[in-house]
């Protein structure tokens, strides 16, 4: 006889939720399970059955935010550069507590996430802009350099200012023009 389902997938991403939400607060570090079971309205026999521990929700959470981050990416991808652009803001602005978590300051300044993805689930987030790079070199419209050069340097500008952003370091500032016009600036340095 089968055992009947004591926790859902709608407990789960109730879960997965909260401990973002609480990761993005109060640090990893300072997090517990009793805490984010309690957000979630359920015990931390749930977190315990559909994760493991602490450690497996948090790696959980993290990568659950790479691939609601890929899926975004593939979907703006055929727009090439500057859609993948702006699907990053957008994405980003939408999701502030998983992009801090994803990305390494879990909300409080200075403090590093401890909590770190699976290894593949990140990398195919980062898959779109490699080949859209990689792409736009091979058809002459981007200028040629090392393709792990040009990932990096295209992505950090998009990140630091969406990380500028969201830090709220400038509140009166107008971001989306700011934005677009840094990726206006991107497109015009890496165009062949």
């Amino acid at each position: 006889m089968a055992r009947p389902v004591v926790h859902d997938d709608a407990v789960r991403i109730r879960l997965l939720d909260v401990a973002a939400e609480l990761v993005d607060r109060e640090g990893p570090a300072r997090v517990t399970l009793r805490e984010v079971a309690a957000g979630a309205g359920t015990s931390t026999t749930a977190v315990y059955s559909l994760f493991g521990g602490k450690a497996e929700l948090l790696t959980a959470v993290v990568d659950g935010g790479f691939t609601s981050f890929a899926r975004s990416q593939r979907a703006a991808a055929d727009g090439g550069l500057r859609a993948l652009g702006f699907a990053y803001r957008e994405w980003a602005l939408a999701h502030p507590a998983l992009y801090r978590l994803m990305f390494g300051s879990a909300g409080r300044p200075g403090e590093r996430s401890a909590v770190a993805p699976t290894p593949e689930i990140a990398d195919a987030s980062m898959a779109p802009l490699r080949e859209a790079i990689a792409a736009g070199q091979r058809s002459g419209e981007l200028r040629e350099a090392s393709l792990n050069t040009a990932v990096f340097v295209i992505w950090g500008q998009v990140h630091g200012l969406v990380s500028l952003e969201l830090a709220c370091l400038e509140p009166g500032a107008d971001w989306a023009e700011v934005y677009a016009e840094a990726i206006g600036a991107v497109a015009r340095a890496w165009a062949a």
